[in-house]
This record gives structure tokens, C-alpha cells and sequence, in this order.
């Protein structure tokens, strides 16, 4: 589906009381606090084949497949297969030194008010299923989660918007009348440019960086549903 996009739905839409019917929630960094961990675990497969980085490329990591930016800097580890890489990766999930995970403030709240007010609630994420069936039965919503489009579930991560549409797919839903949840550069350009109404979360970014969505809060704690609130 790379390429496809549908209507633009701007902050106005938000303010008007659109039909917002659905709400598509990224999963680490918008419901859970996990990019500091992840982004640690990446730092120690740069390290463990002696590439130089810094912030800027850990943070090309977030919001993104693993997969994708290893296979777009496949020159920093030559002869190296991105599966095998992908499996290092992972064998660091259990380091003592990695940070705990925890809930964003308002997260599970926010889920459960959707749900009972009866709009559909997706989970569209970057990560592999198991994580995210996982990380959803920890924050305790995982019954409320219609549809989880995992890593696996997609040909093309975001920024690509296939996820997101995938997801309205399984609704039966236009895109204009779902709401994204994200706190990631690239998941905000995703639910764009599948013509969705976007909520900025600056968990991991600064809120001025997060001005392609329609609306940005600090974490989702009174977040309104549907959200009634422009930029």
C-alpha cells in the first residue's frame, strides 16, 4: 500500500466534532514508555560491531521497523544478514541496565474510554506481535484492543501509511473517521498521509517537533473521546 493516501484531515475537523469513529494508538512511546529501553538496545548492537553513533541515529530508530533502517544503513555491517541482526538486538531485552517500562500516564485510562463509548480501539505498531500482545496484557487492555497490525503485518513500515489503512480496512472504516495516537516523527507523517486526524504524545519528542499533527499533548492523561481540542 506505500503511496496511498487518503482525504487530509486538519486540526478544523478536530474542533468541528468530525465523526471519529475509531482510534488507532501506537504502542511504545504513546502508550508505553519504552523508547529509552529500546533505543538503549540498539546502542549496544551499534557498539557490539563498532559503529559510531550518536543521538541523531539512535533516533532514527524510533517509531520505525528495526528491519527497515538496518536495511537502509546495511553498509555499517558488512556481511551481516538484517535477521541476524534483528536477533542480536533482542538478546539484549533482558540487560540489567535497560530502563523499566511503564504505562503513559492517561494510556490505559484513555483506552478504556474509548472502548466504552464504543468506537473500535487498534494498536498499530512498529514492534513484533509478541511484544505487543505482551506489553498490552502488562498495562491490562488487552481485551479492549479490536485489531493489533504488528511489524509482521505490513510490507512497508511507517512512514508509509499501509499500517494505519490497514487497520481502517479491518474496521470498515474511511480513514478520515479514525484518530491516530502517536509519538513518533515518522508515525505522525504515517497517519497523514493515510488522511487520518493525528494526536501528537510528546513523550519522546519536544511538542515543537510534532507539528504535523492536529494536536499535541504532553501524555494522554485527560485526553477527551472523541478529541474535541485543535491545536
Amino acid at each position: 500500500m506505500a503511496g496511498r493516501t487518503g482525504r487530509d484531515v486538519s486540526g478544523e475537523d478536530l474542533e468541528a466534532g468530525a465523526a471519529m469513529k475509531a482510534a488507532l494508538f501506537d504502542l511504545d512511546g504513546t502508550l508505553i514508555n519504552s523508547e529509552r529501553r529500546s533505543l538503549a538496545m540498539w546502542a549496544m548492537l551499534l557498539d557490539s560491531h563498532g559503529v559510531a553513533h550518536d543521538d541523531v541515529v539512535l533516533r532514527g530508530f524510533m517509531g520505525r521497523r528495526g528491519r527497515d533502517v538496518l536495511a537502509e544503513r546495511a553498509h555499517l555491517f558488512p556481511g551481516k544478514r538484517i535477521s541476524d541482526l534483528i536477533t542480536e538486538v533482542f538478546s539484549f531485552q533482558d540487560h540489567p541496565d535497560l530502563p523499566d517500562i511503564v504505562p503513559v500516564p492517561g494510556a490505559a485510562d484513555l483506552v478504556r474510554r474509548v472502548s466504552a463509548y464504543g468506537s473500535p480501539v487498534a494498536v498499530v505498531t512498529s514492534a513484533s506481535r509478541d511484544w505487543a500482545e505482551e506489553r498490552l496484557a502488562q498495562v491490562g487492555i488487552r481485551d479492549l484492543i479490536r485489531t493489533v497490525v504488528s511489524a509482521e503485518d505490513v510490507t512497508v513500515g511507517k512512514p508509509d501509511p499501509e499500517g494505519f489503512l490497514l487497520a481502517a480496512a479491518r474496521f470498515l472504516l474511511d480513514p478520515a473517521h479514525c484518530v491516530v495516537f502517536e509519538d513518533s516523527i515518522a508515525g505522525i507523517t504515517a497517519a497523514k498521509a493515510a488522511g487520518m486526524a493525528c494526536v501528537g504524545v510528546a513523550t519522546t519528542h519536544a511538542g515543537t517537533e510534532l507539528t504535523e499533527a492536529d494536536l499535541v499533548v504532553a501524555d494522554l492523561t485527560g485526553v477527551e473521546w472523541p478529541p474535541l481540542t485543535s491545536k
